[in-house]
């Protein structure tokens, strides 16, 4: 899974021509980080004439730089917090996705809808927790926000967050309902998102929050077999370390998906020599064979992981 959601950001697409006085039309020095200064300057010489639309992209500007003022300005002069941009945001999901507080807060009083859904399904909550804003999760999860309203392809917000590896907001969206046990349209859930990408302490938190570890995914995948496939880049450390916790819960060492390879084979395949190792110290078979007939040393990818299953 990668990166889900983009909200492309929009400009003030206006133009204005107006004959007055330079120093007459000058604004006002404002207080904020030189993005909302010059979204100030921008708005100020067509703010009489702004039509709704002009108002509505200035706002989703506003959300995605966390300009407080400039946004009840906005919200004041007519913008809409309906309004959608392109992908079917709202500027709440914009502010949330950007982790601006005081903005999410001030559109929450205003009316915004908590739980609006972009074209893909995703809230202003999934934005937060993709995109690890904690305070920002936390402010919603607290105002209501429905924590299993999944985004794209089924990815729940929870999900995403154990993609990141982002402990701290799995724990706040359990603490509030968050289903540890969805999965998504592609065939996985939180813990073999966690699993893949060796957060041991992620894992665990899912354990605890009631996850069965023998449980199989798609393609009857178990969270182990992830495990031992893991990513690239994850250390061997890491993935040992979800193993042994996984194992621990009671992960069946040698269950084989659905084309007849077990954890071992997995982690035979990609070369890890010291997560074969660890399979094996554990007890793992290095003599079952795929549906196609081929045992871990066949799938060997390096002379490490060979010598390894050869000594065995």
């Amino acid at each position: 899974m990668t990166s889900i959601y983009r909200f492309v950001r929009s400009g003030l697409l206006v133009a204005a021509c107006l004959s007055v006085d330079a120093a007459a039309a000058a604004p006002a020095p404002v207080a904020g980080p030189p993005s909302c200064r010059e979204l100030e300057q921008r708005f100020d010489p067509i703010k009489a004439e702004a039509t709704a639309a002009q108002l509505n992209l200035a706002l989703f500007a506003a959300a995605d730089s966390g300009c407080v003022p400039l946004a009840r300005r906005l919200l004041a002069a007519g913008a809409s917090l309906e309004a959608r941009d392109r992908l079917g945001a709202m500027a709440l999901a914009r502010a949330a996705r950007a982790g601006h507080v005081a903005l999410v807060e001030l559109f929450l009083a205003q009316g915004a809808a908590i739980d609006a859904r972009n074209l893909t399904g995703a809230t202003a909550l999934y934005g937060a927790a993709e995109n690890e804003r904690q305070a920002t999760v936390a402010l919603l999860l607290a105002k209501g926000a429905d924590p299993n309203l999944p985004g794209r392809s089924g990815v729940t917000p929870l999900a995403a967050a154990a993609f990141k590896g982002n402990g701290r907001i799995v724990d706040q969206l359990i603490a509030r309902g968050a289903d540890p046990n969805v999965v998504d349209a592609t065939g996985k859930a939180a813990i073999t998102y966690a699993a893949a990408r060796g957060f041991a302490l992620v894992v665990r938190r899912l354990l605890d929050a009631g996850v069965d570890a023998r449980r199989a995914y798609g393609n009857d995948l178990t969270a182990l077999m992830w495990a031992a496939g893991h990513e690239d880049g994850v250390g061997a450390r890491a993935a040992l370390d979800v193993i042994e916790l996984l194992l621990d819960a009671g992960a069946p060492i040698d269950a084989a998906d659905n084309r007849g390879r077990t954890a071992l084979m997995m982690a035979a395949e990609i070369g890890d020599a010291a997560v074969v190792e660890g399979l094996l110290g554990r007890g793992a078979d290095p003599m079952i064979a795929d549906k196609s007939g081929k045992r871990a040393l066949d799938l060997a990818a390096n002379d490490g992981v060979r010598a390894k299953l050869a000594a065995r």
